[in-house]
């Protein structure tokens, strides 16, 4: 490895020490918001059994959901996102 990406690598994990520990402020910050998930069930009209069915994820999944006792990551957040914003397309291409 060259010294200097060395150098770099060691100054990099010295900083993330400096902001864990609290002697320094992150240069970036990403705020991500989880979908009320409550709301976007509501808009379909659909029950919870109904609507976890569409989802692919366990009725116990979606009640922890709309009750913030966890958050949907990754494709169920990015669904639920569409959802969210066209309804009525997303029903029509989940249950057809």
């Amino acid at each position: 490895m060259e010294k200097s990406l060395f150098d770099d690598l060691v100054q990099s994990l010295q900083e993330a020490i400096a902001i864990s520990d609290g002697k320094a402020k992150a240069s970036r910050q990403f705020t991500i918001t989880s979908p009320d998930v409550k709301s976007v069930r509501e808009k379909t009209g659909l029950s919870q059994r109904d609507f976890a069915l569409m989802m692919r994820v366990s009725i116990r999944t979606l009640q922890n959901w709309e009750r913030h006792r966890q958050n949907p990551t990754g494709p169920a957040a990015a669904l639920l996102k569409i959802v969210s914003a066209a309804p009525d397309v997303a029903l029509k291409s989940l249950q057809s």
